[in-house]
């Protein structure tokens, strides 16, 4: 479980290292419509590496038999779809932060905090959803176990995010 935590871990780093990369890239005098696109290819694929490994670590940790994998993990992919929504908001709020982070005055400093609160009544919302969902393709404990690994995940990736984004100053 530590290893597999600690990929996560690394997951995070990359996503924070692709806003970092993506905030730096955006600055030079180059073509903004370029430097957008890449930045919006970057966030894909650190959001797509992000997923695949969450969905990576449920599959090692929830034994489904072969007709309950076959209706769960198309529902989980339709769930993830839904997530993807909410972590590429996210991760836009906190490119938006780290571009602006020097200029930053009351009113970046309240809508950073503001996304933070959004993402996270949007995440509840969208688990207490959801699990009903998984519900009817899996057995109510096999659900829950979905939604607590997911969950645990999503604490952990939060957890590195807010470790590598500097305090409002």
């Amino acid at each position: 479980m530590t290893k597999r935590f600690a990929c996560i871990g690394v997951g995070c780093l990359l996503a924070v290292t692709a806003l970092t990369v993506a905030s730096a890239q955006q600055v030079q005098p180059a073509s903004s419509t370029a430097a957008t696109v890449s930045v919006d290819d970057a966030l894909k694929a650190v959001r797509n590496d992000l997923q695949g490994n969450r969905a990576d670590i449920i599959a090692k940790n929830v034994s489904l038999s072969a007709d309950q994998a076959a209706k769960f993990w198309p529902v989980f992919q339709k769930y993830q779809a839904e997530q993807n929504a909410i972590m590429d908001a996210q991760m836009k709020s906190l490119q938006a932060y780290v571009e602006g982070y020097d200029k930053l005055d009351d009113a970046g400093a309240l809508a950073l905090i503001q996304a933070h609160l959004d993402r996270d009544a949007k995440m509840v919302a969208l688990r207490q959803r959801w699990l009903e969902e998984f519900q009817q393709v899996l057995p109510t404990r096999l659900a829950v176990r979905v939604m607590q690994i997911d969950r645990r995940i999503s604490l952990a990736h939060q957890i590195e995010f807010a470790s590598r984004i500097p305090l409002a100053h």
